[in-house]
């Protein structure tokens, strides 16, 4: 880390060959957009794949890459990723692969180069589970799905 800002490493593996790296495309976004460095294919409605990025981190322990879809792309064509989102370890130094998936009822073309996908980076608290007999109790109780009227 430098200063107060984290760094996170980016190995581009020779697939990414030509692509940017993730990049925020506004000042104020939250999310890094990535792309995806495979050869170009059709998601069918309802299918799913593991599309490759060409990229490996490396997060700064005390931290995690969130990937989360693309608004965008869920809205207009129901693309979204099938495990979202998905955290990336800071001690994983694998690919970087995104599970997407198409909840629309067209074929979608996805190119190589194409925005798929949106990383935050996020702390990670490190904290002590401590077995106990009784939990103390809350206003909410053990309400579950649905039970504070939302």
């Amino acid at each position: 880390m430098t200063g107060s800002t984290p760094v996170v490493q980016v190995l581009q593996l020779p697939h990414h060959d030509g692509l940017p790296l993730p990049a925020r495309a506004s000042a104020g976004a939250a999310g890094y957009d990535v792309c995806s460095a495979e050869t170009d294919f059709v998601l069918q409605p309802s299918a799913r794949l593991l599309v490759r990025t060409g990229l490996a981190l490396a997060i700064p322990p005390g931290y995690e890459a969130q990937v989360r879809p693309r608004s965008g792309l869920a809205l207009r064509q129901g693309v979204t990723l099938a495990n979202s989102p998905a955290t990336i370890d800071s001690d994983y130094r694998g690919e970087l692969m995104v599970a997407l998936i198409n909840l629309g009822t067209e074929p979608v073309s996805v190119t190589r180069g194409m925005r798929i996908a949106q990383l935050v980076f996020q702390r990670v608290a490190d904290v002590r589970l401590e077995p106990v007999t009784v939990l103390p109790p809350s206003a909410r109780g053990s309400g579950g799905f649905g039970s504070t009227g939302a």
